[in-house]
């Protein structure tokens, strides 16, 4: 992978070769030419071999840091449709229903509610607490909305550019990001530059929804069909969102994360007791005050893998404990929580709707708390949130509900994905 920032980008060579010094001149991308220099392989090391229970300062699965370098500057907070050129309207096959007639994943509702968004807990992950803007807590309330089930899928995806002749921007760019050990045969071979800070992100010519591996590889055609589509864009994204549901957009990091919590504090009278997900510790059962996972607090309750991360030592051995080297289907492993979502940690990364930000406003307590926080109204990179078969304890300790990271809008990798939401009331749905 080749990450699009000054002096982050080198040669597959150099790494193996770390003696090995020069420039490359790169492509022109989105109008900047960015030069190739000496690749520090000290970085691998100090994070590879590291047997910390956090990640050193500045490691982690190294998607965070990737970019295709769009030096535009700022732009406004709107969910808006990407250039015409990239698509037929995508307004003109709308389905309609919570269902998007099977075009798109069946939506949930989630009941508004009021939570605390963010943690203040810094020795969890000290690596990722400053760095990310975990924190600090703040009290915010969240209206209600409708969520995707699952992830999109390769095969919502595929009715989507059928229906519409939509080229996300990997295709337009013509590349994007793998994982190392994913690559083909023949991307393999070709491959000749990897990003600086993590060298197992790989730029792959002919990359994209469908070819995930690169050249040779297929997901319609490999039994991937219902794996999370990926190496899609933030801009890819709201476009599909768009199309598939009334109202269709990406969560907002607040909705998302509400989503992800589960069971509300106050649990209404008739909510069905069997759906309550209980932890059991020196007390007895209980239901957790706060969830690090959507689930609970423990990762791997009762010995039953409740999501898709990495086990073993990254980025070198996966030992795939949970089932999957790689990216799992989108309905693997069972719902994560009482509202029925899959894979809201775990598996691959989700977009939301914000501007990335790490600096973030506390209310007073007489002010009460936050309503429907939309992020910042401008920013460069957008959040994302979950996680993904990538993360690792020791490395990338991002697979809880209030871990984050970011990207620009038009990067795409293949750990990356998403959901939908829409605003839409259950009335307007015939709930």
């Amino acid at each position: 992978g080749l990450c699009f920032h000054p002096a982050q980008a080198c040669s597959r060579a150099s790494v193996a070769n770390p003696f090995l010094s020069y420039q490359l001149a790169l492509p022109m991308i989105t109008g900047i030419a960015i030069a190739m220099v000496l690749c520090d392989a000290a970085m691998e090391k100090q994070c590879s071999e590291s047997d910390a229970t956090e990640s050193p300062a500045g490691c982690g699965c190294g998607s965070g840091s990737l970019s295709r370098g769009n030096d535009e500057g700022p732009v406004t907070n709107d969910q808006t449709q990407p250039a015409v050129s990239t698509m037929v309207d995508v307004t003109s096959n709308t389905p309609s229903g919570r269902s998007a007639g099977g075009q798109a994943p069946r939506l949930l509702w989630i009941p508004g509610g009021e939570f605390t968004m963010g943690h203040d807990n810094h020795s969890l992950s000290p690596a990722t607490f400053y760095a990310d803007g975990e924190g600090p807590s703040r009290q915010v309330r969240v209206s209600g909305f409708w969520i995707s089930e699952t992830e999109v899928s390769n095969r919502h995806w595929e009715a989507f550019a059928n229906a519409t002749g939509f080229h996300t921007d990997a295709e337009r760019f013509g590349w994007s990001f793998v994982f190392e050990k994913q690559l083909t045969a023949e991307a393999d071979a070709a491959a000749s530059q990897v990003v600086h800070d993590a060298p197992w992100w790989i730029r792959v010519d002919g990359a994209s929804w469908r070819y995930v591996d690169g050249p040779g590889s297929d997901v319609l055609l490999d039994g991937r069909a219902d794996h999370p589509v990926v190496h899609i864009s933030w801009t890819d994204a709201v476009a599909f969102c768009s199309w598939a549901h009334a109202d269709g957009r990406l969560p907002t990091e607040a909705e998302w994360e509400l989503a992800a919590r589960g069971l509300p504090t106050n649990l209404p009278t008739n909510f069905p007791s069997q759906l309550v997900q209980r932890e059991t510790d020196e007390n007895g059962p209980h239901i957790p005050k706060k969830r690090r996972h959507p689930w609970g607090n423990v990762l791997v309750p009762k010995g039953k893998h409740r999501a898709n991360i990495w086990q073993g030592k990254f980025p070198k051995i996966n030992t795939a404990k949970d089932g999957y080297a790689f990216s799992a289907p989108v309905k693997a492993f069972g719902p994560q929580n009482e509202y029925g979502v899959y894979n809201m940690i775990g598996n691959v990364w989700e977009w939301v709707s914000d501007f990335w930000a790490i600096h973030h406003s506390v209310p007073r307590v007489s002010d009460g708390p936050l309503i429907d926080p939309q992020g910042p109204s401008t920013g460069n990179d957008r959040t994302k949130k979950g996680g993904s078969y990538m993360c690792h304890k020791s490395y990338c300790y991002r697979y809880r509900i209030e871990a984050r990271s970011q990207n620009s809008a038009d990067t795409s990798t293949g750990n990356l994905g998403f959901r939908c939401a829409s605003p839409t009331s259950p009335s307007d749905f015939g709930a």
